[in-house]
């Protein structure tokens, strides 16, 4: 059902409604920086890689190409991989990981990995044609010391000007959240795992 609304309340919206633009132009207005962004997508809620991924969706939009490296699920088929594979050579992708540490069991392998992985990245970024490079699960290598943390923030700090570059997993270290530009908490509120709700292609992979 509709809701009736007279002409006094209109001219009131309206009236509310412009002066709110105004405060919100004069907002965006102030913001002169271009620069690229280092992103952390983090916390306990689902959909930290899925928001990066939709990122990267937006920036093959605008034309420009989209670099990935994956730290840990490499034992993952990844249909978002699939999808994005579609674009062709708009997208670099690499699986570097081998698995989740209660997988491998095996911490050497799990470092090595993490480095080879790194070392990838670190590729990418002096790619100039990049315009986005995702770092999926990259705080999970570093929640388990498989890099040195400092040198990671340090070499982060040190691309080209305008690489956006984000950084997905659980427990971001308080020092790369520190360097961020933008840093996403996704918090958990109901999960269906809970539930006994099994993983679904589609929305789990």
């Amino acid at each position: 059902m509709t809701k009736t609304i007279d002409d006094a309340s209109a001219e009131r919206h309206r009236s509310k409604m412009a002066k709110r633009k105004a405060v919100q132009d004069a907002e965006v207005a102030e913001k002169t920086i271009k620069k690229g962004l280092l992103i952390v997508h983090t916390g306990p809620g689902k959909g930290k890689s899925t928001a990066a991924f939709g990122l990267a969706l937006r920036m093959l939009g605008r034309g420009r190409r989209v670099g990935v490296v994956q730290f840990i699920k490499g034992a993952w088929q990844s249909a978002e991989r699939d999808a994005l594979e579609t674009f062709g050579d708009q997208v670099v992708w690499h699986t570097m990981g081998e698995g989740f540490t209660w997988d491998t069991q095996d911490l050497k392998r799990d470092i090595a990995a993490a480095e080879r992985a790194w070392a990838k990245a670190r590729e990418l970024m002096a790619d100039p044609t990049l315009a986005l490079i995702i770092l999926d699960e990259l705080n999970i290598a570093l929640r388990y010391d498989y890099l040195d943390l400092q040198s990671v923030i340090a070499e982060l700090g040190a691309r080209r000007p305008d690489l956006h570059v984000v950084i997905t997993g659980r427990n971001a270290k308080p020092e790369l959240v520190a360097a961020a530009d933008l840093v996403t908490d996704m918090s958990l509120v109901k999960h269906h795992f809970a539930a006994g709700v099994k993983a679904q292609p589609g929305i789990e992979f």
